[in-house]
C-alpha cells in the first residue's frame, strides 16, 4: 500500500509564491518547491475577522499553508487570495432595509446590499441572529446568510423596521 507524501503545513512567508495557472487555478509554491494546484482559501473568521486567519486547502481539503494576517502578504499574492475568497463566499451585507410586506412573518423584505437591491422572504424572527454587539446575520428562506456588520451605521429607517422583528 502506497501513501502519498504528506506536505507539511506552513505559515505564508515571503519565500512563497502564489498565482495562477492557465486554466485560472491558484497554484501555491512552497520553498521546497512542492506546487499545490487549485488551492482554495477559506477564512476561519469570515465575519468577525475577515482579513485573519485564511487557510489555503489543496484540492483534497488538506490545508496546505496558513495566512495569519492577509494585510502581511506581498503583492500580487494579497490580491489573489482576496479574488479567490470574493468568487466563493457570497454574503451579502446589507447597508439600508427599504420596507417589509408586514411586521409578522413570513414576510418579504426589500433591501439594499453592497451587492445591489434585492428581495427576500424571512420566515420567522429566529432567523434573524445577533452574532456579536451590533453584528446580525439574517437568513432568507432559501437559506442565504444576508449580514449586518453593525446596526448602528443603518439609517434610523432601517433600525426602526429591524427592532420590530429582533
Amino acid at each position: 500500500m502506497s501513501h502519498a507524501p504528506q506536505s507539511r503545513l506552513t505559515v505564508f512567508n515571503e519565500r512563497f509564491t502564489l498565482a495562477r495557472n492557465a486554466f485560472g487555478k491558484l497554484v501555491l509554491t512552497t520553498p521546497e518547491g512542492l506546487q499545490h494546484a487549485g488551492v482554495l482559501p477559506v477564512r476561519a473568521f469570515p465575519i468577525q475577522s475577515p482579513q485573519a486567519c485564511i487557510s489555503l486547502l489543496d484540492v483534497d481539503g488538506h490545508e496546505v499553508a496558513w495566512i495569519e494576517q492577509l494585510d502581511a502578504l506581498p503583492q500580487p499574492a494579497q490580491d489573489l487570495v482576496r479574488q479567490a475568497l470574493q468568487g466563493r463566499e457570497f454574503i451579502p451585507e446589507i447597508q439600508a432595509i427599504r420596507s417589509v410586506t408586514s411586521f409578522s412573518t413570513p414576510c418579504t423584505w426589500e433591501v439594499t446590499t453592497d451587492r445591489g437591491d434585492t428581495r427576500f422572504v424571512l420566515r420567522g424572527d429566529e432567523d434573524i441572529r445577533r452574532l456579536s454587539g451590533n453584528t446580525l446575520i439574517i437568513t432568507d428562506s432559501h437559506g442565504i446568510h444576508f449580514l449586518i456588520r453593525d446596526m448602528a451605521m443603518l439609517s434610523r429607517e432601517s433600525r426602526k423596521i429591524l427592532d420590530r422583528f429582533k
